[in-house]
């Protein structure tokens, strides 16, 4: 375990082919496949489509790339890295002491994304599978897609190593497909290139008696926008900056593509036409599904990784419950959550059986994404606050308050068309982060704090006691106090009401701090050969490989000569066995003599419940199962959990005081 911090990971400093390859594998899955399904929501937003229609149309999705992707996350958001790393939380890392409700505008704004995320694996594949509709008109898309669907989650427990060295040269290979069959059709009809005009995209917002629709048909280009945020530390800021000249440029010649191409065909389409598909030669249809498939599984890929991350980030900020989180692989981004996992392959399928096609889905999709980027706009601002002129920050606030305000105006009237769905999930997470974020808070407040050099000459009465079976070599307890000198009074109550007796004690203690990649550990030796601690720094974003850490620490102090690694065991010492451990963690259990108010009570309530279904603290710090153990401890007023060594008298002779079970049942 390192000492001092540092980064991690790629190495940012110069833009190499390799790095421009991966990019385009991790960030752009969402965003690259959009153009699978904008125009063909644009299609379905009005009953007439005609020319004036299609550019304005089309002009509001230039604008939208332009203003939303590019400037806002591009050119500003991007900049306000933190050691960098970038995403929502790692933006309210940098204001949550500026602003104390911050930490609710960024639960909103992950739980949002996570949300309506679900949606992106099942409108993706869809999709592209829609595109087989055009050989067979008969073939059971929602079958197929339940089995791609199936595939991808599947395969996450092993992680994407191997294949995720494909995902750069697919995604190169279908934004340069993008490019080229937009090329063909807009050099055929080059007048559509008009609609870059603003003039265009005003005059429609302004006249269109459909706008609502159409503008939530036109911010499906753009869902994918807050991924080059979430990205910025596993691939840097000047890989996303210079793939972004070649994304969006394919984006938009694709985009400029489909508009040509329904200048020229919309007085003889159907509501069923894709223009995606329509574009293509019918000697590459087939080739173009296949591509097709491929990106909707990276933009799937991309976005459970996503979900993954933060909902990692979540758990070391303390708004989500401690739950296993497994590395399948090396690679940095790469994790593995079992029970989101799970939880995001049943919503999947929910989604894909629902609404059965993608024509559906379009319009649930973007409702909770439009949240998010006003959450991230408004943390921004906080962000940008005294780093730039004022003036710079009102213009930014004004701009994009009218611009995703109006966004979320238009995607409120997906609700009852299905966007409730997302709604409903993003108010589930909610509602966890809330309640543990707060519930914790009372709860540490019944934890009774000691002084721990009291009770270390019953620590040495003990390790001599005889008449106590020998517990193990080495007891680890985890603890929250970042204290040296106090501890836990349920670390108390573990060790002496419930006798354990060993050779030494450690207390180890872990901090998860704002910057991302801190590996540093503090080792204070108490009492020699008897009482230890332990202080670990942790960034979070670094991996919970605490038995890992912990080695490493034992291993510098055997080289140091604090201590031996070989068994205290005579037998065993003799062959050189490595001493034993073992690893206590304490979980606070519900009692039901603590009252609260009711709002307080139903809190606590739910609290607990995700503590019993959720809560893995020991898979969640990677420590070994075999010699971790977890110990529930009623949660207790903290003058009755125990009695303290230096005023035990006084605290007994004050019980009488408290009885209140003081009558004697007569005899009969």
């Amino acid at each position: 375990m390192q000492t001092t911090t540092g980064q991690k990971g790629m190495d940012m400093s110069k833009v190499k082919v390799g790095g421009l390859l991966i990019t385009l594998g991790i960030v752009y899955g969402d965003l690259g496949t959009s153009p699978l399904y904008t125009m063909q929501a644009i299609m379905q937003s009005t009953e007439k489509l005609n020319d004036q229609f299609i550019l304005g149309a089309l002009s509001c999705v230039f604008w939208t790339i332009m203003l939303e992707a590019t400037l806002k996350y591009v050119v500003i958001t991007l900049k306000a890295s933190n050691n960098g790393e970038g995403g929502i939380f790692s933006l309210f890392t940098m204001v949550r002491n500026k602003v104390k409700w911050a930490f609710l505008i960024a639960i909103i704004g992950a739980c949002a994304l996570m949300a309506d995320g679900v949606i992106t694996p099942a409108i993706t594949v869809t999709s592209s599978m829609e595109g087989l509709q055009l050989f067979t008109p008969d073939i059971p898309v929602v079958g197929l897609v339940i089995i791609i669907l199936t595939f991808i989650f599947l395969i996450q427990p092993f992680g994407t190593k191997k294949i995720g060295k494909l995902f750069g040269p697919v995604m190169f290979c279908w934004f340069l497909m993008l490019f080229v069959l937009g090329v063909i059709p807009l050099i055929k009809n080059p007048v559509v290139l008009k609609a870059i005009n603003p003039y265009y995209a005003i005059y429609t917002i302004i006249h269109d008696p459909s706008v609502l629709k159409l503008l939530g048909a036109v911010f499906l280009c753009t869902t994918g926008a807050e991924a080059l945020y979430s990205d910025l530390g596993h691939v840097g800021l000047k890989n996303i900056r210079v793939t972004w000249i070649y994304v969006s440029t394919s984006l938009l010649v694709n985009y400029f593509g489909q508009g040509a191409w329904l200048l020229s065909e919309h007085h003889k389409l159907t509501a069923s036409v894709n223009p995606f598909f329509a574009i293509m030669p019918s000697w590459f249809l087939i080739f173009g599904v296949i591509i097709a498939t491929l990106a909707a599984i990276i933009a799937s890929q991309a976005l459970i990784t996503g979900t993954f991350t933060i909902i990692a980030e979540a758990i070391s900020l303390n708004y989500f419950p401690k739950i296993k989180i497994s590395y399948p692989t090396d690679l940095k981004q790469q994790m593995y959550i079992p029970k989101i996992n799970l939880l995001l392959y049943f919503c999947c399928l929910f989604v894909v059986v629902y609404f059965q096609n993608s024509t559906a889905m379009e319009s649930a999709y973007g409702l909770s994404i439009s949240f998010a980027m006003l959450c991230t706009s408004i943390l921004l601002v906080m962000y940008l606050y005294k780093k730039v002129p004022l003036w710079m920050i009102i213009c930014y606030s004004v701009l994009y308050a009218i611009i995703e305000g109006s966004f979320l105006i238009a995607n409120m009237t997906k609700f009852f068309s299905g966007g409730w769905i997302t709604i409903l999930l993003a108010g589930i997470y909610i509602s966890i982060m809330y309640s543990w974020d707060k519930a914790g808070s009372i709860t540490t407040k019944f934890i009774l704090k000691r002084q721990l050099k009291n009770y270390i000459p019953a620590l040495k009465d003990m390790k001599e006691d005889n008449n106590i079976p020998f517990y193990t070599s080495n007891l680890v307890y985890l603890t929250d106090v970042a204290d040296n000198e106090e501890i836990e009074n349920t670390v108390l109550y573990s060790i002496f009401r419930k006798p354990k007796r060993a050779d030494r004690y450690w207390f180890l203690q872990i901090s998860i701090v704002d910057d991302p990649h801190t590996l540093t550990y503090k080792l204070t030796e108490l009492e020699p050969g008897l009482v230890y601690r332990i202080n670990m720094r942790i960034g979070f974003k670094e991996r919970m490989k605490v038995n890992l850490y912990f080695d490493e620490i034992l291993e510098d102090l055997y080289n140091t000569g604090k201590f031996s690694i070989e068994s205290s065991y005579p037998s065993l010492k003799k062959n050189k066995i490595l001493s034993d451990f073992k690893f206590i963690n304490i979980i606070n259990s519900q009692n039901k003599d603590n009252s609260f108010p009711v709002m307080q009570e139903l809190m606590m309530n739910y609290y607990f419940y995700m503590g019993r279904a959720l809560v893995n603290e020991i898979g969640y710090y990677g420590l070994d199962q075999t010699i971790s153990i977890t110990e529930l401890i009623p949660m207790q007023p903290a003058d009755e959990i125990f009695v303290s060594a230096e005023n035990a008298e006084a605290e007994m002779a004050a019980k009488p005081a408290k009885r209140r079970f003081d009558r004697i049942m007569p005899e009969s």
